[in-house]
Order: structure tokens, then sequence, then C-alpha cells
């Protein structure tokens, strides 16, 4: 008799551009089919997809609102029966946390998206929230981290056993080619692609630009609540000219190739796709070692450089000879390690884990 597959609901408040969007979306596309029979729930408008779910059940509750759509979310549980749940992002993690005791059939896992208690400092979350939050994570199966800083705080702030939480990074969700070579002008091409909020630290990365004494072009990708003040922080800081802005684009990979150097002014980071997919065409990296996933994926001098405060950074950018950079060693830093087999293989692992148990 042909035992059954695991299923598997993949659930996310939307399908918009995001680093948590990209990865379940990617997950309930790849794992193995022979194993598992994986289907999507999106509790937001199908009209903002921007991944795609070929080959996978994909179901939209065209939901304003997480809490607009708990009780489809509550009727697509009792109906579909999943024997594993995997949800993303922290409002949606408490509201599985709540449900759990009333599906006791089913395992629940949460994916944590940043380092709770810095991101905090940027974020106004209600007491309300956070009490509920540490009453529905003691329902909670097992809860995946992006980084080891995300684990650490994770267990500091919600006391859940060691043994739930474990560590996975992000993969590679796409192979973008590998870049020829660096640009040949003697004009530094710089680039920052990420959300634009607080945390990402555009301002301090502009504050640094202002006072560079060479030539260079910066491309900043992304769009959020802080567009405006970035906007009035360049004009302020007279580097109009020296920059572009790009809201959105589905060709991040050619983007990133006609640059020479990845900047990170992050304050905190959950795990930076962005950095990932530099290193992946071959442009280096300079962040800040902020907390998070960051110093899982540079290493310095081979494929960028971690500093500790503005004074460094600079430094680094006033030394920095774009042909010194072999795009393929860049490249070959992040391959092994957050390759889509491998990660695929640590969640697949997790899964028959739990069934198991």
């Amino acid at each position: 008799m042909k035992k059954s597959k695991t299923k598997i609901a993949f659930i996310l408040p939307s399908l918009s551009a995001g680093g948590a969007e990209r990865i379940l979306s990617f997950l309930a596309q790849n794992v193995n089919k022979d194993y598992f029979d994986s289907q999507l729930l999106v509790i937001g408008h199908d009209t903002d997809t921007a991944y795609c779910t070929k080959g996978t059940k994909t179901s939209f509750l065209n939901k304003k609102r997480v809490l607009f759509g708990i009780p489809s979310i509550f009727l697509f549980l009792k109906t579909n029966k999943p024997d594993l749940v995997l949800s993303s992002i922290g409002h949606l993690n408490t509201v599985f946390g709540l449900m759990a005791p009333f599906f006791q059939n089913s395992k629940f896992i949460i994916r944590e998206a940043s380092v709770i208690s810095e991101m905090g400092k940027f974020s106004n979350s209600s007491k309300l929230y956070g009490f509920l939050a540490k009453i529905a994570y003691n329902h909670i199966d097992a809860v995946v981290c992006q980084s080891e800083d995300m684990a650490i705080d994770f267990k500091k702030i919600y006391n859940i056993p060691k043994n739930k939480i474990t560590v996975i990074n992000n993969p590679i969700t796409e192979l973008f080619p590998l870049k020829e070579k660096n640009s040949d002008d003697d004009v530094i091409k710089y680039i920052t692609v990420g959300r634009l909020s607080k945390e990402k630290g555009h301002d301090r990365l502009l504050n640094i630009l202002a006072k560079l004494p060479h030539s260079f072009h910066y491309t900043i990708v992304g769009s959020g609540p802080e567009e405006n003040e970035i906007k009035k922080t360049i004009v302020a800081l007279a580097l109009t000219k020296f920059i572009t802005h790009i809201p959105f684009t589905n060709e991040i990979g050619k983007v990133l190739s006609k640059n020479d150097l990845f900047l990170q002014g992050s304050y905190v980071e959950g795990f930076p796709n962005a950095v990932l997919e530099s290193c992946v065409v071959g442009t280096p990296v300079i962040a800040f070692n902020a907390p998070g996933g960051t110093k899982e994926i540079i290493r310095d001098g081979i494929n960028g450089y971690l500093v500790s405060n503005t004074e460094e950074f600079t430094s680094r950018l006033l030394s920095f000879n774009k042909d010194k950079w072999e795009p393929k060693t860049v490249r070959d830093t992040v391959i092994q390690k957050f390759n889509t087999q491998e990660i695929l293989k640590q969640y697949e692992n997790l899964f028959l884990s739990l069934i198991k148990n």
C-alpha cells in the first residue's frame, strides 16, 4: 500500500514583494513532491502577487488584513486538515499559535523574520500584541529562525525550549548569471537593495557618501514608508545628481551585476536576501556588523567587509579597488552554504522529524 504524503499548508499575509513571501512561496513550490503535498494560502489579494506559484495549489482569501481573515483561516484548517502548518511574519504567527490548541492533529511551525528586540527600537508594537505572542508561542511545535542572533533573541524573549528552535538560513532562490567583470569606467557604482524603512539605515549611508571625495553613482532599489524622508535627505545633502531610485524591479540580478559594490547600512537584519543575491552575481558587499544574519554571509576580505562604525565604513569605501575583486570568488563563498538543495533538505528534515514525533 502506497504511503500517503504529508500535507503541508504554507500560509502568508500576502504575496507582495518581501523576503518572507519569497521564501515561503519558494518552499511551497520546491519541497519534495514524493513526500509532501503542499499548498499555499494567502490572506491578501491575488492582484498583489509578486512571486510565481506555478505548479502549487494556491488560494487567496482576498482580505485586507489578517484580522479579517481569521474565520476563513480557521475554516481552511478544519476543511483541509494539514499535517503541518508553516507561517511567517509576526502577527500571523501569533494567530496560528492561538489557533493551534484547536487542531491537535496538526503540527504548527512559525518562521521568525527578524531580531525582535532590535526591531522593537524601530516599531511601536503594542503591549497587548507582545502578551498574546507569549501565550501563542507556547502552543507552537517548532520555530525556524533565519540566523543564530535571531534564535538567541527569540529564546530569550519568549522562553521557548531550545529544542523547539531550528536555525535555517534563506536559500539562493534564483541562481543569477555571474557577471563577467566589474565596470570599466572611473565612476564607482554603488547599490543598495531593500525596503525603505528606518532600520535599513539609508540615512547613514547617504551621510557617508556625501563626504566622499571621489566620483560615484549610487542606485537605491526599494520602496517603503521612509521614501519621502530619504528623498529629502538626498536633496539636503546635494546628492540628487549622483543617485538613481528604482522602486521595484523583476530583474534584480541584472541590476546588481551592473554595480561594483553593495552597501548595507542596516541597524538590524533578519537574513538579508539582497546581500546574498549580490554575492551570487559576484558583487562584493560592505555592511555594518548589525544583529542578524549578515555576519553569516560575509567572509571578510573574500566577498566583502563587515564594519563596526561609520569611520570604518568610510575607510573601506576610500580604499576599495574594484579590480581586485574576482566575481567568481565572491560567488563561490555563498553557493555551497546557501544553495537550494541544502536549504530545502534542512526544511524537509525538520518536517519529517515533526511528523515522527
